[in-house]
């Protein structure tokens, strides 16, 4: 039985004896496949960086290429046309606690996450200036982001500056790659959400809508001031209008009295008898023009010597009927 394992193993590690022809065939395959092993192809949305012992050497554009074989030349294919993204804070493949909460320029806490998206612009920077280029984007982005939102309060975070805070953001992140010379391009940085803590949200969302309710009552009383001080405007430039009318009118018919009277006054200097009695006709015309009897006594002899007289009325003739008046009678 040991005989046959024997046996056995010696037929199993016998290796045939290849002749002088057959090695120079081998080894000129080996070589072969050993040249071809440097043929590569450069995708469009890729450059060719040829290194050689360690050292770039060129870089080459998308097509078919060849390098010298492994180990003298490798060619690294990075993808400068891909954009990538980086989630950071809540939810981010590295998140924690710590890396969502920054504090607001008025000394808030809030937690945010956001997106990142960057893309290679220089291959050689990318691939010789930094260890881990995307470890250095996480980083970088946090450093900025904290940056920039302290310089903000955290309503303005919350509302209406979140734009302005994710370009900023970007911004400074792009000028702190380019003094690493990263060769790294930021298209985009993106507030995801931005909310504060979880054990304060409560009472910040009570602040917030008493915020809101003061807003709204401030709009309110400005709405109806807006409402009320255009018309009472108005009322007023109306009232003052009606005054200057009235002062006019005033002034022009005691200027126009006081010329009547100056010339009256001349006249009565030349003639003070006729301006005398013709200033008594026109009082007396103005007296006994509304009267309705009228007792005239033209003798001159007293209250005894009265003569009557009858108005005539021309608009209402006398009825037929009527009875005339006698002499020495009354109306």
């Amino acid at each position: 039985m040991m005989d046959l394992a024997r046996e056995k193993l010696r037929e199993f590690f016998r290796l045939p004896r290849l002749g002088q022809r057959g090695a120079r065939l081998l080894g000129g395959m080996v070589f072969g496949l050993w040249v071809v092993s440097g043929v590569y192809m450069v995708r469009p949305d890729e450059q060719g960086m040829v290194i050689r012992f360690g050292k770039w050497i060129d870089t080459t554009s998308p097509g078919l290429h060849y390098h010298l074989p492994y180990p003298i030349d490798v060619v690294a294919l990075p993808r400068v046309t891909q954009v990538n993204q980086l989630q950071i804070g809540l939810g981010g493949p590295m998140a924690t606690k710590q890396s969502a909460q920054m504090l607001t320029g008025d000394e808030n806490i809030l937690e945010a996450n956001y997106v990142v998206f960057w893309k290679i612009n220089d291959p050689a920077k990318f691939l010789f200036k930094l260890y881990d280029p995307e470890d250095m984007v996480r980083m970088a982005a946090e450093s900025m982001m904290r940056e920039v939102v302290s310089r903000f309060p955290i309503q303005a975070v919350l509302s209406d500056k979140r734009q302005q805070v994710a370009d900023q953001a970007r911004v400074g992140l792009q000028r702190l790659l380019d003094s690493y010379q990263a060769g790294i391009q930021i298209r985009e940085v993106q507030l995801l959400r931005v909310d504060p803590p979880n054990a304060v949200i409560d009472a910040f969302n009570d602040v917030q809508r008493a915020r809101a309710d003061q807003e709204r009552a401030r709009n309110e009383a400005d709405a109806y001031r807006n409402d009320i001080l255009p018309r009472a405007r108005g009322e007023a430039q109306h009232i003052v209008q009606q005054a200057e009318a009235y002062k006019t009118q005033a002034i022009d018919l005691a200027t126009g009295e006081t010329s009547s009277y100056r010339a009256l006054q001349d006249v009565y200097r030349t003639a003070p008898a006729v301006v005398s009695w013709r200033l008594y006709l026109d009082s007396m015309d103005e007296v006994l023009r509304h009267a309705k009897s009228v007792l005239v006594d033209v003798s001159g002899k007293g209250v005894g010597a009265v003569q009557p007289y009858l108005p005539m009325d021309l608009q209402k003739p006398a009825s037929p009927a009527a009875a005339p008046v006698a002499a020495g009678g009354t109306k």
